[in-house]
């Protein structure tokens, strides 16, 4: 199998609050918009999906976020500029960077509680 295109979505309940912080996140706006609904961002082969769960599926989201197991990792050149936007957005990271061998990270929270692993390599 050989895939034409990775897509990840993700649920969100608040999904105006969450595309907006994917859209200042990111620099980009969605290339597919649907009020309310749905919004897609196209990233150079990789698309990040935003829905709003259908009210059968909602108790199925109910338990995600700060307990599922993903992350979205963002590569960055400078991890302080990132910190400095992402302050500015209003989401400052509530953890300190922690540094390894070959890189440093920290992890910020979107609007529906998922994880975002911010990155860079030394």
């Amino acid at each position: 199998m050989k895939p034409k295109k990775i897509l990840v979505t993700i649920g969100a309940e608040k999904i105006e609050e969450c595309l907006k912080f994917y859209e200042k996140l990111l620099g980009v706006s969605p290339r597919v918009y649907q009020a309310s609904l749905y919004a897609e961002f196209d990233l150079e082969g990789f698309i990040l999906g935003i829905f709003k769960p259908r009210a059968p599926d909602e108790k199925e989201f109910s338990n995600l976020g700060r307990n599922s197991g993903l992350s979205i990792c963002l590569e960055v050149e400078n991890l302080e500029l990132a910190i400095i936007h992402l302050t500015e957005l209003g989401y400052p990271p509530n953890s300190p960077i922690k540094s390894g061998s070959t890189l440093r990270e920290l992890y910020i929270y979107d609007p529906a509680g998922n994880r975002i692993i911010l990155y860079q390599y030394l």
